[in-house]
């Protein structure tokens, strides 16, 4: 049985696995809103895309601020990079830092790519990380450089396109989701959608190279552990059993019950 919520979850007839699970879905994997209707329809879960679209919004950054709290300290050598995004026929800048391991420390998506621009980007990263970086490795864009020199002047900087492949890898999860949603359709839109996309897929982040098979098993089962317990926090349930086996009932019509793990195996 569902266990009471506080007075924001009032008004969700689902659960707050089944929620979880929409977003994560959405998040995740690049799928459509209505691939992700489907996939919950073949469960037994009627939603429309529309609904799912309303709890991606809502839910999703709040999710990824709490995972953003919960993950290691990032590292020390920031990557940086910028790629372009069509939005509405006009030109966007996505500018984007990873670390060393590949983790996204952040991204902002903003109309130019000078100086002010690169200034906001490291002004950024500073209040959300509230450490500089050892080293920052960067293209060989001035704007890099410039804004540097201001914000952050005793860090060490290496220019080489070469050095900087970790951070342009990194857009590649961003054009498959542009490619399946035809494009974003404004920059608060892409602010939005890949603040959440990569801070929850920093989650799922697990090395496959050198190590064993029982040893990737085992830290995906802690992160999908992880995930339960954001989920449990963020919404104010109070599991009576812990995920992947869910606990939860779907009340039919002729008010008989259907566990949820029917519904999710």
């Amino acid at each position: 049985m569902t266990t009471p919520a506080r007075a924001r979850y009032t008004g969700y007839r689902f659960p707050a696995e089944i929620i979880g699970h929409a977003v994560w879905l959405y998040f995740r994997f690049p799928l459509g809103l209505r691939m992700v209707e489907e996939l919950l329809a073949a469960r037994g879960i009627i939603v429309s895309h529309e609904t799912v679209r309303q709890w991606a919004r809502k839910f999703g950054q709040p999710f990824a601020n709490r995972i953003r709290r919960r993950l290691p300290r990032v590292g020390d050598k920031w990557h940086l990079d910028e790629v372009v995004l069509k939005i509405a026929g006009v030109k966007h800048w996505l500018w984007r830092a990873v670390d060393q391991t590949g983790i996204v420390l952040d991204v902002l998506v903003q109309r130019r790519r000078d100086k002010q621009a690169a200034k906001r980007l490291l002004r950024k990263l500073l209040k959300k990380q509230t450490r500089p970086p050892r080293v920052m490795i960067t293209d060989k864009l001035a704007s890099y450089g410039a804004a540097k020199r201001e914000v952050m002047p005793g860090i060490e900087h290496r220019q080489h396109k070469g050095l900087n492949n970790r951070a342009e890898n990194s857009h590649q999860p961003t054009r498959r989701r542009e490619r399946q949603m035809k494009q974003f359709k404004s920059a608060g839109q892409a602010q939005r959608f890949l603040s959440a996309h990569d801070q929850i897929n920093n989650l799922f982040h697990l090395r496959r190279d050198q190590v064993t098979a029982a040893e990737h098993r085992a830290s995906r089962s802690q992160t999908f552990q992880v995930w339960a317990e954001n989920l449990q926090h963020g919404l104010a349930i109070n599991f009576q059993c812990t995920l992947p086996v869910p606990c939860f009932q779907l009340i039919r019509p002729d008010k008989s019950t259907v566990p949820f793990q029917h519904l999710l195996a």
